[in-house]
């Protein structure tokens, strides 16, 4: 067995892939975060959920920066690998925004 790449295989396309992928994740959590301060602003602003609104925007700012550094990166010839502290900080703001959206809905 090689262990390079078949001959139909186009080692262009992985970034593409992968840009887009972080574009979807961008996407989503964008409607995670509209939805959430949707829901905690909805029939008056308490101060709890207004703070929590707040962390949740942050957050996403959060996400939106490693996003686009990550996908500015792959826009390159040859995208150097994703380093672990931008792997960490987008895990830990996606799950964040997650857990604060999940928070303000109930």
């Amino acid at each position: 067995m090689s262990a390079g790449p078949g001959p139909g295989r186009d080692p262009g396309l992985q970034p593409e892939r992968t840009r887009m992928a972080w574009r979807r994740t961008t996407l989503a959590s964008t409607v995670a975060t509209v939805l959430a301060v949707k829901s905690a602003l909805h029939g008056g602003a308490s101060a709890p959920a207004t703070v929590a609104a707040a962390l949740v925007c942050v957050l996403w700012v959060g996400f939106l920066l490693v996003a686009h550094h990550r996908i500015r990166a792959l826009a390159t010839t040859a995208p150097p690998a994703l380093t672990p502290r931008h792997a960490t900080a987008a895990v830990l703001c996606a799950v964040a925004v997650a857990a604060c959206g999940a928070a303000i809905v109930l």
